[in-house]
């Protein structure tokens, strides 16, 4: 697993959408994120994971909660796009590119380990500033789809 820095449209495959939720920066919006990604996946047949998937949103979306900075109202967006056969999730947060980092989180430390659980389940993670400003993670999960 690795930190990419562009993504699968970078191998020639045009990204088709899929859908998108946009979430209030709150802790409920993390639990709404996992309930409606299953939802408006469901129809689409993913032949990977969901639950890994769930998880990794989770993590994500807890991280643009918590460390998301903007001056103004700012809200956390969720994009899910088929690349070929890949599925590729987008987080978008009002948050700075240069702060998305892994860590080693002490044992005794209950935060730090959602990039590390997202390079574990994904095929490749990135992070890079967002079209909406702000800051954008996403991971793709290869062969999401059956050929």
């Amino acid at each position: 697993m690795s930190d990419v820095t562009g993504g699968p449209e970078g191998q020639g495959v045009e990204p088709v959408y899929i859908g998108a939720m946009t979430l209030y920066p709150v802790p409920e919006s993390v639990a709404r994120a996992r309930r409606w990604f299953r939802k408006f996946t469901d129809p689409h047949g993913l032949a990977c994971s969901v639950e890994d998937c769930v998880v990794m949103i989770s993590e994500l979306v807890t991280n643009a909660v918590l460390y998301g900075e903007a001056e103004e109202s700012w809200r956390v967006r969720v994009e899910w796009w088929r690349v070929g056969e890949a599925l590729r999730v987008d987080v978008h947060n009002a948050g700075f590119p240069a702060k998305v980092r892994m860590r080693e989180a002490a044992d005794d430390e209950s935060h730090g380990r959602g990039l590390r659980l997202v390079d574990a389940l994904a095929d490749s993670w990135s992070a890079r500033p967002s079209r909406f400003g702000g800051t954008v993670v996403s991971f793709t999960v290869d062969e999401a789809w059956k050929p």
